[in-house]
C-alpha cells in the first residue's frame, strides 16, 4: 500500500513538471501584440530624421519607419504603431518594465548594456560615430583643439562617457555641462553655456537645423567613438527578438534582392528562388517566426526597403542630407550586411 501510495505521489509529481515544462510561464510579446492589435514602440522625444512628430500628432523617421516596419510584418498595415516618446535616461526602464514592446530610439548597442540590463539588440540599423559641433567663431578644424572647452552633453548616454575618454586619452581638459535632455543640452548651447556641443554625429546634423542660425555652428569631422544604434527588446522573449531581427535583415537584403515598395507586388511571380523565399512563396519561413509567410514583403510593402527608409530621412536629398558612408550595402563599399533568408 505504501509502495503504491509512493507511485502516485512520483506520477503525480511528474505530471506536474511535464506541464509546467509544456506550459509558458507567461504570453509572450507577439501573442500581447496581436491582442491589443498594435505594437508599442518607444522613440526618442524628438529627432530630426529618426523620430519627430508634426502638428497633427502624426510620426516620421528613420526610427519610426522600422517600428512600421514590424507592423507591417505582423498586421500587414504599417498604422497599426503606438509611438512613446522617451527620454534617454528612462528608455531602457520603459522596455524593461514592458511600457514598450520594442525600442528603436538611436540606441548604442554596448556589453553593459545588453548583458546589464537584460535587453537583447536585434541588429545594427544605422552605423554612427560621436562627433562635436562647434560655435564657429572658435575657429578649430579639428577636436584636437578643443583642451579647456565648455562641452554640453546629455547625461546617462554613453556620449557622456566617451566624451570624459577622448580627452582623458588626449591629455586635455575639459568643463561638462550635462544635461537630462537632448533638448535642454542644444538649448545650452545656443545660449551659449557652452561652445561645443557632443553627440552622435547623424545626431548633430539634425540638432543643427534646429538651431536659429544653423550656419553659425560647425560639425567637426572627427568621430571619437563607434555608436552602432539599432532596435532592443526585452532578453526573455526569443521569438520576440527574433521577429524584431529578421524585419531589420528583411530590410537590408529587400535592398540587395531589388525589391522595392514599388515592386513589391511584383515579387511573388519571380523565377528566382531568393526572391520567391522573401516573398513567402517558398520556404514557408514565416511559421517559424510565427507570422504569415509574406511577412518579409509586408514589411517593405509598408515602408520601402533600407535604402528608401534611408533616402527618404536622412540621406542627401533629406534635410539633413548625410550621405550613406557606412550604411551602404556591403557590396556598394559600406558595412551593411545581412544573413540570407532561406
Amino acid at each position: 500500500m505504501a509502495k503504491a501510495l509512493i507511485r502516485a505521489a512520483f506520477a503525480g509529481t511528474a505530471t506536474a513538471l511535464l506541464c509546467a515544462i509544456a506550459l509558458p510561464a507567461f504570453a509572450g510579446t507577439l501573442e500581447s501584440v496581436n491582442q491589443r492589435g498594435v505594437v508599442q514602440c518607444g522613440v526618442s522625444e524628438g529627432l530630426y530624421g529618426f523620430s519627430e512628430r508634426n502638428s497633427q500628432g502624426e510620426w516620421s523617421g528613420f526610427d519610426v519607419d522600422f517600428c512600421r516596419a514590424v507592423a507591417g510584418a505582423i498586421f500587414d498595415d504599417p498604422s497599426k504603431v503606438t509611438f512613446v516618446p522617451l527620454s534617454a535616461s528612462e528608455r531602457f526602464d520603459a522596455l524593461r518594465t514592458s511600457r514598450v514592446d520594442l525600442l528603436s530610439r538611436n540606441s548604442t548597442w554596448t556589453l553593459e548594456r545588453e548583458a546589464g540590463l537584460d535587453l537583447a539588440f536585434a541588429g545594427i540599423t544605422y552605423h554612427d560615430g560621436q562627433g562635436f559641433m562647434v560655435i564657429r567663431d572658435l575657429n578649430v578644424t579639428s577636436a584636437l583643439e578643443l583642451d579647456r572647452a565648455r562641452v554640453c552633453v546629455e547625461s546617462g548616454t554613453t556620449s557622456q562617457l566617451n566624451v570624459a575618454d577622448f580627452f582623458a586619452a588626449n591629455s586635455m581638459t575639459f568643463e561638462e555641462r550635462a544635461f537630462p535632455s537632448g533638448a535642454a543640452a542644444l538649448e545650452a548651447f545656443q545660449s551659449d553655456h557652452c561652445n561645443v556641443l557632443t553627440r552622435d554625429q547623424s545626431a548633430l546634423y539634425a540638432e543643427r537645423l534646429k538651431l536659429a542660425r544653423p550656419a553659425d555652428a560647425v560639425i567637426l569631422p572627427d568621430i571619437i567613438s563607434k555608436e552602432p544604434l539599432g532596435p532592443v527588446t526585452r532578453a526573455d522573449d526569443f521569438r520576440w527578438f527574433n521577429i524584431v531581427k529578421w524585419v531589420n535583415f528583411a530590410l537590408v537584403n529587400a535592398e540587395e534582392l531589388g525589391i522595392s515598395s514599388a515592386n513589391a507586388g511584383e515579387a511573388a511571380g519571380s523565377n528566382r528562388p531568393d526572391v520567391r523565399r522573401f516573398a513567402g512563396v517558398e520556404g514557408g519561413f514565416g511559421k517559424l517566426l510565427g507570422l504569415e509567410d509574406a511577412w518579409a514583403l509586408r514589411a517593405v510593402g509598408a515602408v520601402g526597403n533600407y535604402s528608401e527608409i534611408y533616402e527618404r530621412n536622412l540621406g542627401v536629398k533629406s534635410r539633413l542630407g548625410i550621405p550613406r558612408g557606412l550604411n551602404q550595402l556591403w557590396n556598394m563599399g559600406g558595412v551593411l550586411y545581412a544573413p540570407p533568408l532561406r
